[in-house]
């Protein structure tokens, strides 16, 4: 402070003016590796988290008793009975998993072109269901709503001379829809890619008494050549006529993707997916920074079978490839992750 001769108040002194760079100071004055010297710096500076309530685990599921069948492709996933299902889910909930999502093994004799075992209340999908909710009530259960296990052509939609018809196959992923809702599902999983299904499943829980059953859309799910262990888990891959790029989405797009988004939390979804997820990480991006919404991402088969298969052969280091997989989807935005290594991610975040 200094007096002011003319007023005789005092004054606060000015500072003198600081130089840009701090005299004699070594070059360079910033050294960002300052915060990367210890354990503890490099966790106080990280901008982005993984945490266990970030993952939902996918499990396949098979009618049987007390069993597990190895799928080749997915090194370490298997197909388990429904008894098996339920552990899977007690599992989850030791681990602080907070949702398991169930994907079907039909038997090819049971599979229909009307697909009309997709909305049996007593089908697999929705006996596993009802058995988890029983048994692990805290677990949310996530289902899939798409006809391809229950499809004599592997396809998404009801088939008819040889071209997906949508308004048919919307009405039946409806049926589907409610029979999953009434099955006890917390989450519904529509991954056929059919126009309108959306705001035709939203309607429908409403006036079905489900109106706090959530949706969560594949929104944007292209039509990769990485879902071919995914295809072989679900008993699809001899089935399939064709492919779906009628359907799922063109890989060279991303502002349709943003289209879809709008069009599907406008109907009514809750939560919205890119699926695959490493390969798509920029639309994953601008989904989160568009809309804002709970934005989700699927690491899907082909991706893991690239890392176990890797990491099985020596190749890299499996474990540390997963965790920076996982990571890169929260540094994209996602809000969640859906992921065969999340048993294995979780106990390594329990640690």
């Amino acid at each position: 402070m200094g007096y002011h001769a003319t007023t005789g108040k005092i004054a606060p002194r000015k500072p003198p003016a600081m130089p840009l760079t701090p005299i004699n100071a070594p070059f360079p004055a910033t050294r960002l590796r300052r915060l990367r010297r210890m354990p503890a710096l490099r966790g106080l500076a990280a901008e982005n988290t993984l945490s266990v309530n970030d993952l939902i685990w996918p499990i396949f599921v098979m009618e049987g008793e007390d069993d597990a069948y190895p799928i080749p492709s997915m090194p370490g996933v298997s197909r388990l009975t429904l008894d098996r299902a339920v552990d899977a889910a007690k599992e989850a909930r030791g681990l602080g998993i907070p949702a398991i999502c169930i994907f079907p093994y039909i038997e090819p004799s049971l599979k229909t072109d009307d697909c009309a075992l997709a909305w049996s209340p007593d089908n697999l999908s929705n006996r596993v269901t009802a058995a988890i909710k029983s048994a692990v009530p805290e677990v949310a259960v996530m289902t899939d709503v798409a006809l391809d296990p229950y499809n004599a052509s592997g396809h998404d939609g009801i088939v008819r001379d040889g071209v997906i018809v949508n308004d048919e196959s919307v009405e039946a992923l409806v049926k589907m829809a409610l029979a999953q809702a009434a099955a006890g599902a917390d989450i519904l999983g529509p991954s056929d890619m059919m126009d309108g299904r959306i705001g035709a499943m939203r309607g429908a829980l409403q006036a079905g008494g489900f109106q706090d059953v959530a949706i969560l859309s594949y929104a944007a799910k292209y039509a990769s050549a990485f879902y071919g262990p995914f295809r072989d888990a679900v008993g699809a891959s001899g089935a399939l006529t064709g492919d779906k790029k009628t359907y799922q989405m063109n890989p060279a797009n991303s502002d349709e993707a943003l289209r879809l988004v709008a069009r599907d939390l406008a109907e009514g979804a809750d939560m919205v997916m890119v699926k695959p997820g490493l390969p798509y990480l920029d639309i994953c991006r601008r989904v989160k920074d568009q809309f804002g919404a709970p934005t989700y991402a699927y690491q899907v088969s082909g991706e893991y079978a690239m890392i176990a298969g890797a990491g099985a052969n020596g190749w890299i280091d499996e474990e540390k490839v997963m965790m920076e997989s996982l990571i890169a989807f929260k540094r994209a935005g996602c809000d969640g992750i859906l992921t065969y290594f999340a048993p294995r991610a979780a106990k390594l975040l329990g640690a």
